[in-house]
């Protein structure tokens, strides 16, 4: 079924995500529901295992390593349903419609291939740019993310970037061919408090600037608040509590969320042992 409401780049009914492994099969989405407006930032919050990055991997249909996915229910993205989708479609829309931003950026990047043509293979599968066209967008989307000597660092590996440098790096990727959606999973896990500022100023800087809606993970209600309109709040599997971040930092409605909210430590009250 298309969109009925045409601000709407991407509504979720009752997804499920079954992940088996060799020994088990878990249960790791539990029928969630939630829509992304067109330019609009909309978190997921929650504890490691609730379910956030298995959510965000099965809107790309990606099974994580080792492991496959079984999904039900619908992803209505701009028109389409991406769980009805072959897989040939699949690859043409991740990068081009639809990018994401993984949590590690080591682990995430080829550690044999230099960091410029790991970009150019991108621009090169979604775009019509050939030649120097693509070295030049390389060039300029590592400007962009605040590379610095672009032309120069281009031809460097993974190991020759900082773990903040990295994260810049995948940023690059994921924009490259001007997403419409981009989903950054804990975009700064592992980095330290600085470089954390930096890289959700940089996320927000290139929202604005290029009008795009950005679904973003994190266990951390801090970014939360300074990074989205809309949170949803995940504890096993399923969305326990959704609304404005005004209304849910204000009141927030279930024990769970009140729960994740004790736990941010405060400057303005007295402190407790824990």
């Amino acid at each position: 079924m298309a969109l009925s409401d045409p601000t709407l780049i991407l509504r979720v009914r009752n997804l499920t995500a079954r992940i088996a492994t060799r020994k088990e099969e878990i249960h790791a989405v539990r029928g969630i529901s939630f829509d992304i407006a067109a330019g609009e930032a909309v978190g997921f919050v929650g504890e490691s295992g609730c379910g956030k990055s298995v959510t965000a991997r099965a809107i790309m249909r990606l099974a994580p390593e080792g492991t496959s996915i079984a999904l039900g229910g619908s992803v209505d993205f701009m028109g389409q349903d991406l769980l009805q989708l072959d897989e040939k479609a699949m690859r043409d829309l991740r990068g081009r419609r639809i990018a994401m931003v993984f949590q590690d950026p080591m682990t995430s990047l080829n550690p044999v291939m230099t960091i410029g043509s790991q970009i150019d293979d991108i621009v090169r599968r979604h775009t019509e740019l050939r030649g120097r066209a693509i070295r030049q967008r390389t060039v300029e989307l590592l400007n962009l993310v605040g590379i610095p000597n672009p032309e120069r660092r281009a031809d460097n590996h993974p190991h020759q970037f900082s773990g903040g440098m990295r994260q810049r790096v995948l940023i690059a990727i994921a924009i490259s061919c001007d997403p419409d959606l981009l989903i950054a999973d804990e975009p700064t896990t592992a980095l330290d408090v600085t470089v954390q500022a930096q890289i959700l100023r940089l996320l927000m800087r290139l929202r604005e600037e290029r009008g795009m809606s950005l679904m973003l993970i994190t266990h951390d209600f801090g970014v939360v608040a300074g990074m989205v309109e809309r949170v949803n709040v995940m504890y096993r599997g399923e969305i326990v509590e959704s609304g404005s971040v005004e209304r849910v930092f204000a009141e927030p409605a279930h024990e769970y969320t009140r729960a994740l909210l004790h736990a941010v430590p405060r400057l303005d009250t007295a402190g407790r042992v824990l």
